[in-house]
């Protein structure tokens, strides 16, 4: 082999490995770009689930497109009923700044929620004054569970089993769901309502 076949060999593997330089840089910045970003690839069908309103009608969670939601499964005979007082003052308060609030009666933890539709919104706006919307009795566990709860629960970026009522899940405004919180997170004075006040 000649210098001049050694010297072009040379600039051929030289060529080889910058190309193979480029392409590994541009790998890492597109694996960047999904990290940073991870509400991108977020599946929203779960928007399109139909879910029936208290009074009967049928909704989506793509009906509220554009307003900051929290979903709540609530219960009329728990521990935690007392927590409609604060979804309440919640709502009140930043509902003009677009926050609803959605509550979904289930009867899924020991009975807690025996009632029919007529008589969870009679109590929960007698005794609580509710105002924000209320929607129909559903099961969020089990082999009835909602479609909209298995994604929730299921597949969603927060899976896990609804643990007891008064779970909350947040939306933001473009429908990507951001956070959840248990039972025992107070709708006031916490890491709901900071979080609220963020994303409005």
């Amino acid at each position: 082999m000649n210098n001049g076949t050694r010297f072009a060999l040379g600039l051929l593997s030289l060529a080889l490995g910058i190309m193979c330089a480029a392409i590994f840089v541009n790998r890492l910045q597109a694996e960047d770009e999904v990290v940073s970003n991870p509400e991108v690839n977020q599946d929203q069908s779960y928007l399109d689930y139909p879910i029936e309103t208290i009074h009967g009608d049928t909704t989506t969670l793509r009906d509220y497109n554009g307003k900051l939601v929290v979903l709540v499964n609530v219960a009329s005979k728990c521990g935690f009923t007392s927590q409609y007082e604060g979804l309440q003052s919640l709502y009140e308060t930043y509902k003009e700044m677009g926050l609803v609030i959605l509550g979904l009666p289930a009867n899924n933890f020991m009975g807690q929620e025996p009632g029919t539709n007529q008589e969870i919104l009679e109590f929960c706006t007698t005794e609580y004054n509710v105002t924000f919307p209320m929607m129909a009795k559903i099961s969020v566990k089990g082999k009835d569970k909602h479609p909209l709860y298995e994604y929730l629960t299921e597949s969603s970026p927060f899976p896990g089993e609804i643990s007891w009522n008064f779970n909350k899940f947040l939306l933001d405004r473009e429908g990507n769901l951001v956070a959840r919180f248990e039972s025992n997170d107070k709708p006031r004075g916490g890491e709901l309502e900071g979080m609220v006040r963020q994303l409005l």
